[in-house]
């Protein structure tokens, strides 16, 4: 699922952060910045859109304003370097409130609120993941992932493993390692469920690249790649049940 948002910030230092920010969110698509709420508005009578970081304190209108004005509302994440407006945002129902200076880490957590709340909404009008999953085995079935400042094609069959890196995943495929912002939980919902395998908190891997087993670890790809406890009966029940071993 792709949330497509603006920013709305009169401060143009808060406004770069805030672009670069959501340029490293796989999931956020940033379809304009605004250092004018008034020009803020009339893009939104023309486009739609699912989500607004807005500053609260500007000159021309406040945020609390703008959201006044808005007959339709997107979800909206305030930031602010006042905590007194606290209590308005949340008769507003806006779904966060970031006070400045803002981290990544904070700020991940709540685009990660944004997502669950519109997951709802968006996903009956889409392909049901479980489909995806069920084709995606099929010769030359792939996906996009955001790395850096682009949507790359990635083929399930070029992935031999993905191995996670603090808040980034690194794909291994046959060419290259990919690097993303994303997590094991939402990147499980979108590969074939028939040939990928978590075998370890930090490894996801595709069953038809092992080179060979052994007790707890696996080579893959020039890689030992180990097998954790709380993953070692699941992964050889996996390989039993299909009678792989």
């Amino acid at each position: 699922m792709i949330i497509h948002c603006i920013a709305v910030d009169d401060e143009p230092l808060a406004l770069l952060k805030m672009e670069d920010y959501i340029k490293k969110v796989p999931f956020l698509n940033l379809l304009g910045t605004f250092d004018d709420p008034l020009k803020a508005l009339e893009f939104l009578k023309r486009n739609s859109i699912d989500l607004i970081f807005l500053d609260v304190k500007m000159d021309n209108l406040t945020g609390i304003q703008f959201l006044e004005i808005l007959t339709k509302k997107p979800k909206v994440i305030l930031t602010t370097a006042y905590d007194s407006y606290a209590l308005k945002a949340y008769e507003l129902d806006v779904s966060d409130y970031l006070l400045k200076p803002i981290s990544f880490e904070r700020f991940i957590k709540s685009v990660e609120k944004v997502y669950d709340e519109l997951k709802f909404v968006k996903e009956p009008i889409q392909a049901p993941i479980s489909n995806i999953a069920s084709k995606s085995n099929q010769a030359g079935e792939f996906f996009f992932i955001k790395t850096e400042y682009r949507m790359q094609k990635v083929f399930f069959n070029d992935i031999m493993f993905i191995e996670g890196m603090k808040d980034y995943l690194r794909l291994h495929t046959k060419t290259e390692r990919i690097m993303t912002l994303m997590s094991f939980n939402r990147i499980e919902q979108v590969l074939p469920h028939d040939n990928f395998v978590r075998i370890h908190k930090s490894y996801i891997i595709a069953l038809d690249k092992i080179e060979s087993i052994e007790k707890s670890k696996i080579k893959l790809h020039g890689h030992d790649i180990p097998i954790g406890e709380m993953y070692k009966k699941q992964f050889f029940d996996i390989l039993g049940g299909r009678k792989l071993i």
